[in-house]
């Protein structure tokens, strides 16, 4: 064998058990997620950034943003006086039907519509009656959510209301401590939930039945703190929850170097998901949607990632053999 052929043998040696790893190891997951899921030009907003990029979200939606007049006199959740919610109600039936429109579009669009209650209160002392009997409500205004402002629903509309919701996120991020919530939510129907934090990105667990997501802590800012990843919290740090615009450039630059360098580290390890949250509201004169922006655009292109929902993501999960059954 002469030197030259021998060498090339060699570094060919070398070179296939690297190959062979990178194409054995999993997509880097990103699952990106919506609460409230109300402005409609956020709506428009988020499916286009989608679209763009290959990604599929994650839309929990509050139910109250489909009650008119009416629905709101009616409304009575746990412990609260009726007519009352935390984030307010529709504006109009006009408001509405927009709004429903651009629900079944994302729903058709391959992005998961899923559960964030109704009114978004405190959860966490709630009984498993407690919980069953908001999401009776969030299943029953969605099942005449059409009728309620006077159009016909699109076909499928009730296919989706019964069976296609299959995940809850509890305001706050504020689930019951002990079995009462996964109860609950296991005779709505829901197969996961995306409630915890996570002290980093971690793979879910399965508690009886539910699996069970949680956003993670990553580090944030230039002494690297931890913060949860989702854009309310980097609002509180960045700017103690008050609007600050003159900033919104920092910010922006803030949050996507904490989104990139969280997902490079999983990308360039394990490859465990990476769950960030959001919120329709452009804090901070929209600096974290346009760092979620850039952050999309960039890898959800790549051949081995996987921008998805989070339905889609556990099927992946589940193939890795990597889903635990225990709780956190």
């Amino acid at each position: 064998m002469s030197r030259l052929l021998l060498s090339t043998c060699l570094a060919a040696s070398f070179l296939l058990p690297a190959i062979a790893e990178a194409a054995d190891r999993p997509k880097q997951l990103v699952i990106i997620s919506f609460d409230g899921a109300h402005d409609n030009a956020l709506w428009l907003k988020s499916r286009e950034m989608a679209a763009k990029n290959g990604a599929h979200f994650t839309y929990f939606l509050s139910c109250t943003f489909l009650m008119n007049e009416a629905a709101k006199k009616a409304y009575q959740a746990p412990h609260q006086k009726r007519g009352k919610s935390n984030v307010g109600f529709a504006q109009s039936d006009d408001e509405i039907r927009e709004r429903l429109g651009n629900i079944w579009h994302a729903h058709l669009e391959g992005h998961d519509i899923s559960s964030h209650a109704c009114g978004h209160f405190d959860g966490r002392l709630w009984s498993e009656a407690d919980w069953s009997a908001e999401y009776a409500t969030f299943h029953a205004t969605l099942k005449n959510a059409w009728k309620s402002v006077g159009l016909q629903e699109p076909t499928g509309w009730q296919d989706l209301v019964d069976h296609g919701i299959k995940g809850f996120r509890a305001p706050y991020l504020s689930a019951t401590a002990g079995a009462d919530m996964i109860a609950a939510e296991k005779k709505a129907g829901f197969t996961y939930d995306a409630s915890l934090v996570t002290k980093g990105p971690a793979m879910p667990v399965e508690e009886d039945g539910i699996i069970r997501f949680g956003l993670p802590l990553i580090p944030e800012g230039p002494n690297e703190k931890p913060i949860i990843g989702m854009d309310y919290n980097l609002f509180v740090r960045h700017s103690k929850g008050e609007e600050d615009t003159a900033d919104s450039a920092e910010f922006e630059d803030r949050a996507y170097a904490a989104f990139k360098e969280a997902f490079d580290k999983q990308y360039a390890g394990t490859r465990v998901p990476l769950q960030l949250g959001f919120h329709f509201v452009e804090m901070n004169g929209g600096a974290y949607w346009r760092a979620l922006d850039r952050l999309v655009s960039d890898v959800c292109h790549r051949a081995d990632v996987a921008c998805a929902s989070y339905s889609e993501a556990i099927p992946m999960i589940k193939a890795r053999g990597k889903l635990q059954t225990s709780g956190l």
